[in-house]
């Protein structure tokens, strides 16, 4: 009888080559420890450099055979070059997890071509051209494989203030959608991952003022579930779809949001419970503290 678990048995991930772009810092590294762990070979690359030395430190006290490289994914010749780093070690892909992005809050009207030009680089240029270096050898290798982007609820529902960068997202889940069904024959998948709220030091640069979701009543009122998402709610759904239990999922997304996307504007009002519109008691203490103020 074989030493290995049904989960390891199943997943087939031990010995495989994962390339994770962005995968050094909050939500990278846990994903990347997370396939580290499952026997994967991660091949990294990430602009931070303090997060790349620490993942570096990380790896190699575990025993991970690992490339971690400091650089930026949105440039197609750093990508390329880790790519021909992974052939040269491995010759072979067998995951790609693009993970990089990012955004600023403005209004559109307050935006121009510059920063459109930075969020469609930073959201979906690169991964295009990861994509691209990708496929092909995944086809070469005549094994399949899977590509898994980490996008956002953003791409599912209006977002006011991130105009570009939502459609960014959603350009990339529809991306995701078409090529899952040109690779399908070659038994590569394409797939999303859409997470809500999970609290990292990225997201908390972004700012935006007093958030209701830094309190565990505002959690309560604006997430089904009734608390933050874990970095390891996110890495779990990029292991599943990493490995052959996902190996009948193509051109879809995992949505670990707590039930946000499922809520769409519904909310656990504090003594009023689910409604979809503010309950007029909260609406007239809203009314009595602003007098107040004045």
């Amino acid at each position: 009888m074989s030493d290995m678990s049904w989960f390891e048995q199943r997943a087939g991930l031990d010995g495989t080559v994962a390339v994770v772009t962005g995968g050094a810092g909050g939500l990278g590294a846990a994903i990347v420890e997370d396939l580290a762990a499952n026997g994967v070979r991660p091949a990294v690359i990430d602009l931070d450099d303090a997060a790349v030395k620490e993942l570096r430190d990380v790896l190699d006290k575990q025993g991970v055979d690992h490339i971690v490289t400091q650089g930026d994914a949105r440039d197609p010749d750093a990508l390329t070059a880790l790519f021909e780093q992974v052939d040269e070690r491995w010759g072979r892909v067998d995951t790609l997890v693009n993970i990089v992005g990012g955004t600023f809050r403005a209004q559109f009207v307050d935006t121009g071509a510059k920063g459109w030009d930075a969020i469609l680089r930073t959201n979906l240029s690169h991964v295009l051209h990861a994509c691209s270096l990708a496929v092909p050898r995944m086809q070469a290798g005549g094994r399949g494989g899977s590509i898994i982007n980490l996008t956002t609820i953003e791409a599912h529902r209006a977002a006011p203030g991130f105009a570009v960068y939502s459609a960014a997202k959603a350009a990339v889940e529809q991306f995701a959608r078409t090529l899952s069904i040109e690779v399908a024959p070659d038994g590569i998948r394409v797939n999303n991952v859409a997470p809500d709220y999970v609290p990292t030091p990225k997201l908390a640069s972004l700012g935006g003022g007093d958030s209701s979701l830094s309190t565990p009543e505002g959690v309560r009122v604006a997430i089904p579930m009734g608390r933050a998402g874990h970095v390891t709610d996110v890495s779990n759904s990029v292991v599943f779809l990493a490995s052959k239990l996902s190996s009948f999922i193509t051109g879809t997304t995992l949505h670990p949001d707590g039930g946000t996307f499922a809520s769409s504007g519904w909310f656990n009002w504090p003594d009023s419970g689910w409604a979809n519109h503010v309950p007029s008691r909260i609406l007239a203490n809203a009314t009595l503290a602003d007098a107040t103020e004045a």
